[in-house]
């Protein structure tokens, strides 16, 4: 029942020194140099690793069905491959369906996450607000612990809502201490300029990115910024791509404490030169949005240096890009025929945003450790309601903690990874810090390569009121 971390170094968003972590029960008992250790203790040694706070990824789709697809990674499989990537909390994303109650989405949520092996919230994304959905989002944030709302500015006839659905749930989030998670783009610009591909025969990879412009991103979100300061709701912009968008964010930020941007690992390292992959290699990197030139990726770590920038989570909604062995609804080659308006927009990322990031920001660009954390934890910790329970190593926190080598120098190989997804989005990239041990709650379930953690282990991280750092 008690655990020992003796010789590393400490990092939070606050501090960074040399310490000792005791824990008890799954929590941080207490926090020194030269802990006592009682018989029975199990004593781990972290000497020349730091000792950081397992990270918080709050944008992923697990088990989830997008048109028609699904995504491969069941809530087991993805929140294992999470762990073994240094992330201990992830929230998901449940649906409302048209006409139905969101209260039942969340039933239907909670019966596929059963599986998880790390703790797992959920957001609810909105697509009816009919008199009873709008009560029940109140039962929601009040009641079940879902303090966050998304809705889709983008996808017409499919995710999308308009801006008086917008409005409507911004005002009810205002009410019940709730945020609003905003998928920022044009749809039905997008979508006139989707089919003028087709039409045109245009139907390659490269045409997704060439169909979605940042100045589509721009313009949506600055008006659900607009929308939601004048509802007086906490606005987190998701995955942000854009210097168009990032500067709406930021002057946002400049005048109100309630607005807020994400980006995603991939549009840190990634530019849209992978769409332009030979034949149909370019699917993989086809998501939403999509990805930019390099002006914009370098425009991206300039936000995250102003802290325009709030969190960096992955967006992992993976489809395989073969069709076996799961089956066509799991995969990309959906849109190997008809183009790439048919490709299942997603991409995976939950297992490897602690190193890839690592190795960019803290080895490449020299982002101080506790900046980091504060990225990869502490923020997204804070903005989704499960602060200082998850996000941070503090007495009575729980003990969610990673043992990182930050000199371990390996080559990420989709072939070694434990998502079911078959493919990285990083293949073949060397990076520097590896996730040497994954404490969940206390208990040790990643040791090197060894999984010693279970589906099922997991909890519902029923949240607090969010929206503010």
């Amino acid at each position: 029942m008690a655990t020992l971390i003796k010789g590393g170094r400490i990092v939070t968003a606050e501090g960074d020194y040399e310490g000792e972590v005791l824990i008890e029960n799954g929590k941080v008992r207490a926090l020194g140099q030269d802990l006592p250790a009682a018989d029975g203790v199990d004593v781990h040694d972290a000497s020349g690793l730091l000792v950081m706070p397992g990270a918080v990824d709050v944008h992923t789709h697990l088990d989830w069905e997008f048109g028609t697809a699904r995504t491969v990674d069941t809530f087991g499989t993805g929140t294992m491959a999470a762990a073994f990537g240094g992330t201990t909390s992830v929230i998901d994303f449940a649906n409302q369906s048209h006409g139905k109650s969101p209260l039942e989405g969340l039933e239907d949520w909670h019966e596929r996450c059963r599986s998880r092996c790390v703790d797992v919230g959920a957001h609810m994304i909105v697509l009816d607000p009919f008199p009873q959905a709008l009560a029940d989002l109140r039962t929601l944030a009040r009641e079940e612990g879902v303090t966050s709302f998304k809705l889709f500015m983008a996808y017409p006839n499919v995710l999308m809502v308009d801006d008086g659905v917008c409005f409507y749930v911004m005002r009810e989030a205002a009410k019940h201490g709730a945020v609003v998670c905003v998928h920022a783009e044009n749809g039905y610009a997008i979508n006139i300029l989707v089919q003028e591909a087709v039409a045109a025969g245009n139907t390659a990879p490269k045409y997704h990115y060439l169909t979605r412009p940042p100045e589509l991103e721009g313009e949506a979100t600055a008006r659900a910024i607009t929308l939601a300061e004048y509802a007086g709701a906490p606005l987190y912009v998701v995955h942000v791509t854009c210097s168009q968008a990032l500067d709406a964010v930021a002057r946002a930020k400049d005048r109100s404490d309630l607005i807020h941007g994400e980006t995603c690992t991939q549009y840190l390292f990634l530019t849209s030169q992978e769409l332009e992959r030979p034949g149909f290699e370019g699917a993989k990197y086809v998501f939403t949005p999509p990805l930019r030139s390099q002006a914009h990726q370098d425009e991206l770590w300039q936000g995250l240096r102003r802290g325009d920038l709030s969190v960096v989570s992955t967006d992992h909604c993976p489809f395989c890009f073969e069709e076996q062995p799961y089956g066509m609804k799991f995969s990309k080659r959906q849109g190997e025929a008809e183009g790439f308006h048919k490709i299942p927009n997603g991409g995976p990322g939950i297992e490897h945003r602690f190193s890839v990031f690592f190795d960019g920001a803290v080895s490449k660009r020299g982002m101080s450790l506790s900046k980091f954390v504060e990225l990869m934890a502490t923020n997204p910790a804070k903005l989704f309601g499960i602060h200082p329970k998850k996000g941070t190593i503090a007495v009575g926190s729980d003990a969610d903690i990673v043992l990182f080598d930050p000199v371990a120098r390996w080559t990420i190989r989709a072939a070694e990874q434990h998502s079911r997804v078959d493919y990285s989005l990083f293949e073949g990239f060397e990076v520097q810090g590896k996730v040497q041990k994954t404490f969940l709650r206390g208990n040790l379930i990643v040791d090197g390569d060894q999984w010693l953690g279970r589906e099922g282990m997991g909890e519902f991280l029923k949240r607090g009121e969010s929206g503010r750092l």
